[in-house]
């Protein structure tokens, strides 16, 4: 079979130098190791600098300042991002170089080229002929790339025949702004344009990665949708070669993933099983992944019959899906084959150690329509129990802890990527809450140490947004961090190391209070107090409404579990009982623990064999023993209704 411990994580370490422990994976890519060298040199000195450019773009090229701005915030938030992707994504204006399309051709497992789903539009090209810029100044100057980009606005409407000026009605831009998403379908297009004008009607206001304060101010708009009937776009797919499954508005294709048999072998076959889905199993997650890989390589490791598969792929430079497995059955992606069985998986082109650099703005809108639609079809709640990311979940057995994945990393931005679902993680917070915490330290000025973001200099990672704050073995900020026993068994204290999340609580997570001092906090993580700088003036951590769970009384502790499955007597004959190992975290009497869900199905997926007519196989044995999923540490866990009592919050 090819569902190994070590095969069982997405994009595992299966191509040379691809291997997702290995942050200097991305030297190997041209695009990547232009964006390690941080923001871009002619990028201007103080913060407002990006205020003027958008100002002086404007006015040169007859573009409404706050249909630039508005553009430029739905590709890029404004952030001046140094090229996403084999295609490229430069700049505040997002401008795209097709030129790179084949940076990863020959990293893959053959010389052909990966199956694509689409092309991208090279805006980089298209600027530099209207402005007569060099594609480098559009690559790296702020103020050229910004210019670039209203050229690109102007051309469009001047070819369109609509007006043109820097103080024309906003709502008659419509056309031109959905042609900068470079789409060639009208749906698609249209909604990149209806993101922008949501932006100029709400108002926007932020300070960048990179240190620039740009504010939008809210304007009543009235878009002008049925412009964008004069572009000439796709009105909708014209082939559809396979059971895509996505929103109107995303541009989807189907990519299949090889369901094939390898051998004589019954249990020798790829990438994935079959099943019932969500009848059986039940779908109950989404987990958030990245790559490791570019998005030709990724494309190449999914349709390989000898590796693994997920259901989706976003491509980093606009947010183009393809989707690989029909929500109906089973991928191998997280690692853990009971969240295997209820979950689905989405794979987000990019490397962990370089965060925000290859996390466009483009792929999170993508993701987040495509997670919203895939909720509301499975009935999956929009929290961070439910929503998840790779390095949230559990190894099966103690064996298995340590090994497990740390993407998408400490650079995705949880706090913006909810708000896109439309369920902020400041929502359902009360002020007068005492015995559980949600961690929610902000994002940009969030700005914790991390080291070895190249895998060999310990300052490799510079100063980037972070997505948790750490925990530490008393309240101060120079005592040691706390341990991770999965991860370090030898009880020495975790590091600030990308890829060590022994004593990070993420944004977004809750947490029951062990103990408060001052400005510090303490919660409970795996086992052990871990505290956190939480000033009341300037909070990390708000209180929030919930329940935790505490062992039964006259138990010395609960054992944790890192899959749910049913008791020995659930299975039928000719199913061998699966052992149910507690993992090696001490839930003690007197600790507590958030519960994340009282709802876990308790079951296990049974698909040893490539034919689903093998008696006994590709079969859902449903338990009656109850499990409920509690907010362990970095990572949730499972407990046995039976060995502990679910407590309301105070």
């Amino acid at each position: 079979m090819r569902r190994s411990v070590a095969a069982f994580g997405a994009l595992a370490a299966v191509t040379a130098g691809m291997a997702f422990a290995s942050p200097t994976a991305q030297a190997a890519d041209p695009a990547a190791a232009a964006g390690a060298s941080g923001a871009a040199s002619g990028a201007g000195s103080d913060p407002s600098s990006r205020e003027r450019a958008f100002a002086a773009a404007s006015a040169e090229y007859g573009v409404p300042r706050t249909v630039l701005e508005a553009v430029s915030y739905a590709q890029t938030r404004w952030d001046f991002n140094p090229g996403h992707s084999t295609s490229g994504g430069y700049g505040p204006m997002h401008l795209v170089d097709a030129n790179l399309g084949s940076a990863s051709e020959g990293k893959g497992l053959g010389e052909a080229p990966a199956p694509a789903p689409a092309p991208v539009a090279d805006t980089l090209g298209r600027a530099a002929t209207l402005t007569g810029l060099s594609e480098d100044a559009l690559r790296t100057d702020e103020l050229a790339n910004i210019r670039g980009g209203a050229a690109l606005l102007a051309a469009t409407q001047k070819r369109l025949g609509l007006p043109t000026g820097e103080s024309t009605d906003a709502g008659q831009w419509f056309a031109a702004v959905a042609d900068a998403s470079g789409s060639a379908e009208e749906d698609v297009a249209a909604a990149f344009a209806d993101d922008a004008y949501s932006v100029i009607s709400s108002g926007a206001s932020r300070r960048t990665v990179d240190g620039k304060q740009v504010s939008l101010v809210p304007s009543k708009v009235t878009p002008q949708a049925a412009q964008v009937k004069r572009l000439g776009l796709v009105a909708k797919k014209t082939k559809d070669n396979g059971p895509v499954d996505c929103p109107p508005g995303l541009d989807c294709a189907w990519v299949p993933a090889p369901y094939e048999s390898l051998g004589s072998d019954p249990g020798d076959y790829g990438n994935h099983d079959l099943a019932s889905r969500p009848t059986a199993p039940k779908i109950t997650n989404i987990v958030i992944h990245n790559t490791e890989a570019t998005y030709d390589t990724t494309l190449k490791l999914v349709t390989d019959p000898t590796y693994l598969a997920w259901n989706y792929t976003l491509r980093s430079s606009d947010g183009q899906i393809a989707q690989h497995l029909e929500s109906k059955d089973v991928g191998w992606h997280a690692g853990n084959w009971y969240v295997n069985g209820h979950s689905i998986g989405l794979e987000h082109e990019g490397f962990a150690a370089t965060g925000a650099e290859w996390f466009s703005e483009p792929m999170y809108r993508s993701s987040a329509r495509l997670v919203r639609y895939l909720a509301t079809k499975y009935d999956i709640p929009l929290d961070m129990q439910h929503v998840f990311g790779h390095d949230q979940i559990p190894g099966v057995t103690p064996a298995n802890v340590a090994g497990m994945h740390w993407d998408p990393g400490p650079y995705w931005n949880w706090e913006h990527y909810f708000q896109l679902l439309g369920a902020p993680l400041q929502a359902h917070t009360s002020g007068n809450a005492k015995d559980l915490v949600r961690i929610l330290p902000g994002f940009e000025d969030n700005r914790q140490p991390v080291t070895f973001c190249d895998g060999k200099v310990a300052d490799s990672c510079g100063s980037q947004p972070t997505n948790f704050v750490y925990l530490r073995t008393a309240p101060s900020a120079d005592a040691p961090l706390v341990n991770d026993i999965g991860r370090k068994a030898n009880g020495a204290p975790s590091t600030t190391s990308v890829s060590d999340i022994g004593a990070r609580a993420q944004a977004g997570l809750t947490f029951a209070v062990a103990e408060r001092r001052g400005d510090w906090t303490a919660i409970w993580f795996n086992g052990v107090k871990g505290w956190f700088l939480n000033p009341v003036a300037d909070p990390t951590a708000v209180p929030v409404k919930g329940s935790y769970v505490v062992p039964k009384a006259g138990l010395a502790k609960a054992p944790v579990y890192g899959r749910a499955y049913p008791e020995a007597s659930a299975y039928p004959a000719g199913i061998p009982a699966q052992a149910v190992a507690p993992l090696q975290y001490t839930f003690a009497a007197g600790q507590r623990y958030a519960v994340g869900d009282l709802t876990v199905p308790t079951d296990y997926y049974r698909a040893t064999t490539y034919s689903a007519d093998t008696p006994n196989d590709h079969v859902d044995v449903v338990g009656q023993d109850r499990y409920y999923q509690i907010s362990l540490g970095h990572r949730f866990a499972y407990v046995r209704a039976a060995d502990v009592d679910v407590v309301p919050a105070q």
